[in-house]
């Protein structure tokens, strides 16, 4: 397969190439490339509000969005090539709206009405408006469909109660994508509604999740007698699992791109570290643990870029972004170990004035999340089992059973 530009491709990231240039700066080898860039820190979230106003306003924010609602209407590939670019500079990268840009917004152009399309689009391009993603429980695991947060129509409102957890971000969101069950008698990937939750409503709690990184990432949000309108609903009525279906598509695509280090920081590291036996870069076992990561780098490379072969030809991504994800989230949590390793005692510590800001040290701390956000390692072992393999799914004794008659807790 030819992965080269086409001349089209080669013209957009000319320009996005020249728009970069003027507004930012190269990445040193030895950068920590913003890793987690504080993402619970106020301080962060105001400097990566000024790097999106400027995106938006050359027109790189919702690349792919319809022109209608402000965005470009270019395509996936387009959208690849300015991520690609933009990782070689020295920009805010919390992730503060990548699920307004990438999941939350795209749900509204397929489920929601235009008005209330045009209520958010310019703020999220923006970087005004932050949303976050409400669909993991505590009861729940890996098991979405298994949620409980309950939606009951009263008139012209639905009344929520319940609790979600990891919803990344939601300490600083504005708005959410909620999913929440409103028939308990349907089998429990029916009976499902979505949406629109405005994060300030009264009887919205939200605790932030400290995380053994030091980080608050993720946060527990509690409704109690929450009041959303009919016209806050994504979809039909029951309708809920396809509409989160739509919006996890665009999750586990873009959690294939994990956050660095990546192989470059890390044969950068080996290059100029010295063990007590000599130069690390001439020990045989480092050496088989960087072969063994740079196979694994070549391997997603190739992954992505038949991904990137699917988008081109107007595609969905298939099976290939869980592998994508499968095997990038281990290969962080790797990344990670090894560089802490290499500092030895000082491996323990996170410090800002420690080489790289301690970019291996948080990595293999958080990279744990990333193996279970998007899904599991063992649900998208599953999936590449079923989808890819042909082997036989998993039996489900819940299969067809109204939500209610599911057995729960211990037999009495």
């Amino acid at each position: 397969m030819d992965f080269r530009d086409t001349p089209e491709d080669a013209e957009y990231r000319k320009k996005v190439r020249a728009f970069l240039e003027q507004h930012a700066k190269l990445e040193a080898p030895d950068s920590p490339r913003g890793y987690r860039d504080g993402n619970d820190d106020p301080e962060v979230l105001k400097k990566a509000r000024q790097w999106q106003k400027i995106k938006a306003e050359a027109g790189f924010a919702g690349i792919t969005w319809p022109k209608e609602f402000g965005g470009q209407g270019g395509s996936q590939l387009h959208h690849i090539i300015y991520e690609q670019e933009e990782a070689r500079y020295d920009v805010p990268r919390g992730n503060f709206f990548y699920i307004g840009l990438g999941w939350a917004m795209p749900t509204l152009f397929a489920y929601s009405t235009k008005d209330e399309i045009l209520k958010h689009a310019d703020k999220v391009l923006r970087g005004d408006e932050v949303w976050c993603q409400l669909f993991s429980e505590p009861a729940g695991g890996s098991d979405l469909a298994a949620l409980r947060t309950k939606a009951v129509r009263e008139g012209d409102e639905w009344v929520i109660n319940g609790q979600k957890i990891w919803t990344s971000g939601g300490q600083y969101s504005d708005f959410g994508v909620l999913v929440a069950r409103n028939d308990t008698t349907q089998a429990k990937h029916k009976g499902l509604t979505c949406f629109i939750l405005d994060m300030k409503s009264p009887g919205v709690e939200i605790r932030p999740i400290k995380q053994m990184s030091g980080d608050s990432h993720f946060n527990e949000v509690f409704f109690d007698n929450v009041r959303l309108d009919d016209s806050c609903r994504l979809g039909e009525v029951g309708e809920g699992w396809k509409v989160a279906m739509h919006t996890l598509m665009n999750e586990r695509y873009n959690l294939v791109d994990l956050p660095p280090p990546d192989f470059e920081q890390i044969f950068h590291l080996v290059s100029h570290t010295d063990l007590p036996t000599g130069p690390a870069l001439k020990d045989a076992a480092i050496r088989e643990k960087l072969a063994d990561l740079w196979c694994r780098a070549q391997g997603m490379k190739y992954t992505n870029f038949r991904t990137m072969s699917a988008l081109s030809q107007g595609k969905s991504p298939g099976p290939e972004v869980s592998i994508g994800k499968l095997v990038a989230a281990g290969r962080l949590q790797e990344t990670g170990n090894l560089g802490s390793d290499l500092f030895g005692e000082s491996g323990m510590l996170m410090e800002d004035d420690m080489p790289m800001r301690s970019l291996f040290q948080r990595a293999y701390l958080y990279a744990p999340g990333w193996r279970l956000g998007g899904g599991t390692d063992e649900i998208l072992r599953n999936t590449i089992a079923e989808r890819v393999l042909g082997l036989p799914a998993d039996p489900r004794v819940d299969k067809g059973v109204a939500f209610k008659d599911i057995p729960t807790g211990p037999k009495s």
